[in-house]
Formats: structure tokens, sequence, C-alpha cells
């Protein structure tokens, strides 16, 4: 297998906790958890693209962050025995980045680009035709005096990973010969993923500590990982370095994260909508002004699973709290108007 290469391609990661996140990422499709039917398709596609010699077909990953995107592009790319390059959109600045990137591909090589919403539309339209014919499109010079100069590319796969696909723009889209939305995790593959990372750590989990951890991870692998790392700093210091259930939900309870894992941000969401805005419905705009937080954070970060829980609902007019949250920050049921009109 070709050794995966690194480089300036993306931004620094020096911390110590995205460290850790690339040894917990799985290295074969069968200890890739969920999102089954996914993975049944990519190992279908990557085992008739090697039988046949030829380079995947360009794929789409979409869905809400934490959810193994960025894993399934290397898995696919070790799948594959090629080398991976990767980036993210915004940090495509100019057109000859991109043929920069491109042009030291080698054949059948994986392009993982991040966030691929937020690319640059002028360079999204130089992407079309290496997508579709391994060439590049470029203006040499200005004005009267430029010209244009087609550089032939190797075969290659482009994998794109974003968390907005309503974003990328049609022609973009239909580029791409397979796009895949990834849903939120159960509570079993979570706990199936927290007992393989607990593994890989050392860290003692009993399987009520997992559970735990699980139900407070917002159906989130990178979630859950996340509060395993905590939990375990806890368990060490404050226990006897077993992760326990009582040892997960005091750990929880200190980072302010309640049963069914709510962050303090979600319950300043919701409050904010019932105690400032009678519940909504209100505008998305105002609401990340009231709190804030940016627009993009609220949709990507926070909505999704507050939606998914059934606490929040979109509407034309705006955000609305649902009475499922009432019920569970404590607030008293909504009064609706005469008539039972709301």
């Amino acid at each position: 297998m070709k050794r995966a290469r690194t480089g300036p391609l993306g931004p620094a990661r020096g911390d110590d906790d995205r460290v850790v996140d690339q040894s917990l990422r799985p290295q074969r499709f069968d200890e890739y958890v969920g999102q089954e039917r996914v993975k049944e398709n990519l190992q279908l596609m990557v085992q008739a693209a090697k039988s046949r010699g030829d380079a995947l077909d360009h794929l789409l990953f979409h869905g809400p962050p934490g959810l193994g995107k960025t894993s399934l592009a290397h898995l696919v790319a070790r799948e594959m025995d090629v080398n991976i390059r990767s980036t993210s959109g915004p940090v495509i600045e100019r057109a000859g980045d991109l043929a920069a990137i491109l042009t030291s591909l080698e054949p059948h090589d994986v392009l993982f680009i991040d966030e691929m919403h937020r690319l640059n539309r002028l360079i999204e339209e130089v992407l079309y035709p290496a997508m579709e014919d391994f060439k590049l499109d470029l203006v040499i010079g200005h004005g009267p005096g430029a010209s244009m100069s087609k550089i032939p590319l190797v075969p290659f796969t482009l994998i794109a990973a974003t968390t907005r696909a309503g974003l990328l723009s049609a022609p973009l889209r239909n580029r791409f010969g397979s796009d895949f939305r990834l849903d939120f995790y159960s509570h079993a593959e979570l706990e199936t993923i927290l007992a393989r990372s607990a593994r890989i750590l050392s860290v003692p989990l009993e399987r009520d500590g997992g559970e735990e951890i699980a139900q407070r991870a917002r159906g989130t692998p990178r979630i859950a990982n996340r509060f395993l790392r905590r939990v375990r700093d806890f368990a060490e210091v404050r226990a006897d370095g077993v992760i326990r259930r009582e040892t997960a939900r005091a750990a929880l309870a200190l980072l302010d994260v309640d049963e069914i894992g709510l962050e303090p941000m979600d319950r300043t969401l919701l409050t904010t909508i019932l105690d400032k805005f009678d519940g909504g419905p209100v505008g998305i705009d105002t609401l990340a002004a009231s709190i804030g937080e940016e627009r993009d954070t609220l949709e990507d970060v926070y909505e999704p699973y507050l939606m998914q829980i059934g606490f929040l609902q979109r509407t034309p007019k705006g955000r609305v709290a649902t009475s499922s949250a009432r019920r569970h920050l404590g607030r008293e049921p909504r009064k609706e108007p005469q008539g039972g009109l709301f």
C-alpha cells in the first residue's frame, strides 16, 4: 500500500485531541461501525473499480459534522490502495492552488475536499473539466494577450464532504458519481464505537459506563469519543480509573451535559426562543444575534440534533421550540390563542 502523503494542504493539527481522533479512526471497512447502507455501497464500488483497474467514481458525503465523512474518505483510499490528499474548500483560494494539487496526483489517487460548500465558485468552475475529462482549462495571462492552456490530468477520485449539501450548486452535485447522506448513530452503535476506542486508549470501560456516555453523545461518534476522553480524565483523578455509570454521570454533569446530551449552548438556544420570543417563531438571524453565535454554527452544529429529538422546528416564519423542549426545560405549557390557533 502506498503511504498517505501529508503536507501543507490543510490547517495544522497539533491539538492533542485531534491526534487522538486520528488514532481512533477505523482502518478497515469491517471496523467502521454504522452507516451500513453507505458502507455496503462503497465496498461494492471499490471492489468493482479495483477489478477493472479504474479510478473510483467521484463521491459526495454529506450530513451533520462528526458522523465519519473524513473517516470514510480515508477508508476508501486505503481500500483502493492509493494516496489521499486532503484539503478544504476555504484553503483553495486561487485556481493555481487547485492546479498544483491536481497535477501532483498519481493515477487513481484520492483528493479529499472537506467543507466543499465553501469552495469559491470561480474555482468550482475550474474543477468541472477536471472531474469530467481529467483536464484543466486555465487562462494564462491577462487582457488581449491571454491564452487558454489545457493541462492533462491522471484519472483521480474526488471525495467531497459537506454539512450543507443544499449550498452546493446543481452543476457540481451532478458531477459526482454517487452521493451519500450520513445519519445519526443509534445508542447501540455508539456503545460499540466506545468499546473499540476504550481498547485503543487502554481505558477500563464498564458496559454501563459506555451506555451512559452513548446516551448523551447526540448520536455522533466524534462527540462520544470526546466524552470518553473527558470521562477518562475524571475517572483517573477523582475515581479509581474505571469508567462506570456513576463515574460517567458525575464527569458529564461536571461538563454541564444533561441526560440526553444537551450542552449549555443547546439550552441557551432553546431558552432564548422560549423566554425572549414566547416560543417562536423567530428568524435565525435574530436568534443568532440574541445569543451571540454565528448563524452557520447554529444551523450546522446545534439545530440538527435538536430537530432530530423533536425540540426544535424550522418553519417558514422561523424557529419554534416544541412542547417537548418546554417539558424538558421545566417551562409551563404554551397557552394557545382562543380557537386553538397557533
